[in-house]
C-alpha cells in the first residue's frame, strides 16, 4: 500500500535548511494498523503530510497503492486524497453553525454524491461512530469526544482505502481517548482499512500492530507490537 524510499524534506528558512525528513525508509501494507511515534520536532508531523498527499518530499520516492506521488501534480494530489485518505486530526476542524449529518457530508458534495446519497451515507458512518442519534447536533451541542466522532465519521465517509490521525486524542481527556482508540481498533476490524496513527503518546501507539519511531528525521525503529492494547482497557496513568 505505501512504499517510501530514503525521503528527505529540506526547509529554507533565511539563510538556513533544516532538514525535517532525512532518508525516511519504510514500507506498509494493506490492513495495518500502525503507529509513527516521536516526540516534537522528529519529523512525524512532516512524514504524516507526505504519507497524506499534503506536501512531496524534496527528495526520495514514495509510492502510494503502486503510484509514484512525485508524479502528480496538485489535482492529482487532491483527487488521491479525496478517493483514497481519510484524515482525523487532533483538532475537530468542524463547521461549528452546521450539523454533524452536514459536516459528515461535506466531503460527499466535493465527490458529486447527489442529496439524498450524501444523506445516506453521512447518517450511515455516523452510526458506525455511536452517534445515529446526534446527526442534527451542532457541535457546541457535543462533548469533545462526540466532536471527534463525528470527524472519524467525516475521514471514513468516503470508504477510504487509508485512515490516516495525527494525534487523534491530544485534546481529549484519558477517559475519552480510551473510547476514541477503542473506535478506532473496531473500524480496522470491521472495515480492514489501513490506519496509521500519528502520536507521541506511547499509550496510543501501543493500540496498533506495529510501532514505527522517528527521531532527528530518520526512522530509529520498527517493532512488531507483540500484545496491542485491546478495546475496552483503562488508562494507567
Amino acid at each position: 500500500m505505501i512504499q517510501a524510499e530514503g525521503l528527505t524534506k529540506v526547509y529554507q528558512m533565511g539563510e538556513s535548511e533544516v532538514r525535517a525528513l532525512d532518508g525516511a525508509s519504510f514500507t506498509i501494507g494493506k490492513g495495518e494498523m500502525v503507529s509513527i511515534m516521536g516526540p516534537s520536532g522528529s519529523g512525524k508531523s512532516t512524514l504524516m503530510s507526505i504519507i497524506g498527499c499534503l506536501d512531496v518530499p524534496t527528495s526520495g520516492q514514495y509510492s502510494l497503492d503502486g503510484v509514484s506521488v512525485e508524479s502528480l501534480g496538485e489535482r492529482g494530489l487532491a483527487e488521491v486524497r479525496g478517493r483514497k485518505i481519510g484524515f482525523v486530526f487532533q483538532q475537530f476542524n468542524l463547521l461549528a453553525r452546521t450539523s454533524a449529518l452536514e459536516n459528515v457530508m461535506l466531503p460527499l458534495t466535493y465527490a458529486g454524491y447527489s442529496g439524498r446519497e450524501r444523506e445516506k451515507r453521512a447518517f450511515a458512518a455516523l452510526e458506525r461512530v455511536g452517534l445515529g442519534d446526534r446527526t442534527h447536533h451542532a457541535p457546541n451541542e457535543l462533548s469533545g469526544g462526540q466532536q471527534q466522532r463525528v470527524a472519524i465519521a467525516r475521514a471514513i465517509v468516503n470508504e477510504p482505502t487509508i485512515l490516516l490521525a495525527d494525534e487523534p486524542t491530544g485534546a481529549l481527556d484519558s477517559k475519552t481517548g480510551v473510547e476514541i482508540m477503542d473506535l478506532f481498533q473496531s473500524l480496522h476490524r470491521d472495515s480492514g482499512q489501513t490506519v496509521i496513527l500519528v502520536t507521541h503518546d506511547a499509550y496510543v501507539a501501543r493500540h496498533t500492530d506495529r510501532i514505527i519511531r522517528i527521531s532527528d528525521g530518520r526512522i530509529v525503529s520498527d517493532d512488531i507490537n507483540p500484545n496491542p492494547i485491546k478495546a475496552g482497557t483503562a488508562r494507567e496513568e
